[in-house]
C-alpha cells in the first residue's frame, strides 16, 4: 500500500505518547515503482542494449549518428523516469482527539495545509468525479468553515475505497470517545 498508518489505525491509543503528539499519523505517497538499483539497472540495461545494433558500425559515419540517437534515447528514457518520480509527492493526516490536520507537498511550490475538528469533519468518496474514479474528499471545520479537500488523488480507486474504510473507522472512534471537559 502507498500509505502507513502510525501506529496501527485500528485500536487508537486513549492518550498520545507525548502532550502535543498525535494518536495517529497517516503518510500517503505515490508508488514508485523504480527506485535506486531499478533505476540503474533499467539505465545501463537500455545503454548496453542500444550499444548492440552500433558496434557493427564502428568506424564509419553512421557510427556516430547511430551513437546520437542512442544516447537521445538513452537521455529521454532517464528525464522521464526520473519525472515520474513526482519529485517528492506525499500527504500527511495527523489526527488528534480535537484536531486534524492534513499537509500536501505538491511536485513544486509550499506546502499546504487543512485544519479542522474531527468531530465535524465529513468524510465523501465520489464515485465518478471527472477524471477521477472513487474521489476522496475532507469537508469540515464546523458550521463556519466548510472547505474541502481532496485526499490521496495519486492513490489508485481500489486504494482510495480502502483508504476510505480505514478513515472512517478512525474517525468513528474519535466520535464514539467520551468527551472530556478541562
Amino acid at each position: 500500500m502507498p500509505y502507513q498508518w502510525t501506529p496501527d489505525h485500528r485500536n487508537l491509543p486513549q492518550r498520545a505518547a507525548l502532550d502535543d503528539a498525535p494518536l495517529v499519523r497517516l503518510d500517503l505517497s505515490p508508488h514508485r515503482s523504480l527506485k535506486g538499483k531499478g533505476f540503474s539497472a533499467t539505465i545501463w540495461l537500455m545503454f548496453f542494449g542500444g550499444l548492440i545494433p552500433v558496434v557493427p558500425f564502428i568506424g564509419t559515419v553512421a557510427f556516430w549518428i547511430l551513437l546520437i540517437f542512442m544516447m537521445t534515447a538513452l537521455s529521454a528514457l532517464w528525464l522521464a523516469l526520473r519525472r515520474s518520480d513526482r519529485d517528492h509527492l506525499r500527504e500527511e493526516l495527523l489526527i488528534w482527539p480535537d484536531r486534524i490536520a492534513l499537509t500536501h507537498w505538491p511536485a513544486k511550490g509550499k506546502a499546504m495545509t487543512w485544519e479542522a475538528n474531527p468531530y465535524w469533519v465529513k468524510l465523501s468518496l465520489h464515485p465518478t468525479e471527472g477524471k477521477v474514479e472513487q474521489y476522496l474528499t475532507l469537508k469540515g471545520g464546523g458550521p463556519a468553515q466548510t472547505r474541502e479537500v481532496e485526499l490521496g488523488a495519486f492513490l489508485t480507486p481500489e486504494e482510495r475505497t480502502h483508504l476510505r474504510d480505514d478513515l472512517a473507522l478512525v474517525l468513528g472512534q474519535l466520535k464514539d470517545r467520551p468527551r472530556h471537559t478541562s
